[in-house]
């Protein structure tokens, strides 16, 4: 664990402790570890366009301070979001605006929060200045709650000059466990780190005397982020262009705080079937766990404005000699947070209940996730709860309008007339296979589509034989989603991934 909130373990434990998550952070028989392979309620996790997120834990809950992601003129304040357990999220609007900060005017960016001797800081950038004659740069607030209101600590930036070429925004501040703090930042490829003092609004100097140590690794762009684990420091950061696929994160380990950063890998990168833009990040830890999650902004794959960007987290996992796996940005979905963000409708009435996916009669209502997937296994519980027609999964799917068949793909439904069905649609529709299957119903039952290529096999609660294969190489990639035809139904337990 490292100390980003308090700069001891002990203290940290005893804050979660008041907090209450002992119960969330002990494995009994009625709570287990928030212990995910994404976000399992779905990604994004938050709803509005927000990037560039830190995350830290106060009190019992993580604290998510993110940049909103809008035109530069607009980006005037910040807010946060809270959770007990990851899938629960609550909005805090305007912790921060530039009405408490009389020097920042626009442009407030990546925010980094942090805790120490009962006061809540949140260090942030603000104006975007592009030379040492413009006002502007890394500021500071403080605020006696996690929700703030934050106010300006100085009244001026703490940092406001280019040095060692690193424009003064994407700050971050890591505790060290000796109670040290430190700020990682830079912009325009270079990146430095300097000491702060005890009151954690000035500046300390390194044993050389200097106060700027730069610490560029290989391809740096902007976004530093230093975590803690097993006494190595690591050091992560974003390549390429925040607007552009290639934004990306790498990463680099060292026995020291202050490096060398030597580039080992790129672990964080577009997935053309998932997202783009992926990038500046912060890791979160689990207290008293080996489970971490990688916290960024991505770019839905349908989307070309720049300033659309949504939080999103995936599990991060180590090798056994402490370097990083490359990350996965999965697709799950299993409703409990009580929301469909992500998911886009076409006909019916859709709504979350009861952790499932819902929609009334329909004679073609359909719902997608801005995926873009051409070989994978795609599982999903289906209920049809009404209706003497079918319900089931979407995928490779384009051009999608209201109607019954209107988009172009495939789908594969379930009936309770006992039959499972897979078709293919383009404005009208082809059956391409069907097959007798008990469906009770009422009932739920897991299907499964696994496509490689031309061959597409559906599978219905066993998932070992299935009842239905074929070869059909209409449609190559696309959506994947969620439709009836002529009836009501529920979805739950979405999952999209490589096949298998």
């Amino acid at each position: 664990m490292t100390a980003r909130s308090t700069g001891f373990v002990a203290k940290r434990w005893a804050a979660l402790l008041t907090g209450g998550l002992l119960a969330m952070l002990t494995p009994t028989p009625a709570t287990a570890l928030p212990e995910y392979s994404t976000a399992e309620a779905g990604n994004p996790f938050v709803d509005g366009w927000y990037a560039d997120p830190d995350i830290a834990i106060y009190d019992g809950k993580y604290w998510v301070f993110p940049t909103a992601s809008k035109a530069y003129a607009e980006q005037t304040y910040l807010d946060a979001f809270s959770s007990t357990d990851l899938i629960h999220w609550t909005k805090h609007s305007n912790v921060l605006t530039t009405a408490n900060v009389s020097w920042a005017k626009y442009a407030v960016w990546a925010p980094a929060p942090v805790e120490r001797d009962g006061k809540y800081y949140l260090y942030f950038a603000a104006n975007d200045i592009q030379d040492n004659s413009q006002l502007g740069g890394i500021g500071v607030a403080v605020a006696d709650r996690p929700e703030g209101p934050y106010k300006d600590a100085l009244g001026k930036p703490l940092i406001s000059q280019f040095h060692n070429g690193a424009q003064p925004i994407d700050q971050d501040v890591f505790i060290d466990d000796d109670g040290q703090a430190y700020m990682y930042y830079g912009g325009w490829h270079h990146a430095n780190v300097v000491k702060l003092n005890p009151d954690m609004t000035s500046l300390g100097t390194f044993g050389d005397g200097s106060t700027y140590r730069e610490i560029t690794p290989e391809n740096y762009t902007e976004g530093s982020y230093m975590f803690k684990r097993n006494g190595k420091y690591y050091l992560m950061w974003s390549e390429g262009g925040w607007t552009g696929p290639d934004y990306s994160v790498s990463y680099a380990m060292s026995d020291s705080p202050t490096g060398p950063f030597r580039k080992i890998d790129k672990v964080l990168a577009q997935d053309p079937a998932v997202a783009k833009g992926s990038g500046h990040n912060s890791v979160v830890n689990v207290p008293g766990t080996d489970t971490w999650y990688i916290v960024y902004h991505r770019r839905p794959l349908s989307e070309s404005d720049g300033n659309h960007r949504q939080l999103a987290y995936d599990r991060m996992y180590f090798n056994p000699d402490g370097t990083i796996r490359r990350i996965a940005m999965r697709v799950k979905d299993n409703f409990a947070d009580g929301n469909a963000l992500g998911w886009k409708t076409y006909g019916g009435t859709w709504s979350v209940t009861g952790g499932r996916y819902r929609v009334g009669r329909d004679q073609g209502a359909k719902a997608l996730l801005d995926t873009n997937f051409a070989d994978f296994t795609y599982d999903a519980d289906v209920r049809v709860t009404s209706g003497g027609g079918d319900a089931g999964l979407m995928f490779r799917v384009s051009r999608p309008t209201v109607g019954t068949d209107g988009y172009s793909g495939y789908y594969a439904g379930i009936s309770p007339s006992g039959k499972v069905v897979l078709g293919r649609a383009n404005g009208s529709w082809t059956e391409l296979g069907a097959a007798r299957t008990p469906v009770a119903p009422g009932s739920t039952h897991r299907l499964r589509v696994t496509a490689v290529g031309a061959s597409v096999k559906v599978f219905v609660d066993d998932m070992t034989t299935p009842k239905i294969s074929v070869s059909d190489g209409t449609f190559p990639s696309g959506a994947n989603g969620v439709r009836v035809f002529n009836a009501a139904a529920s979805f739950g337990n979405v999952a999209i991934g490589p096949a298998r």
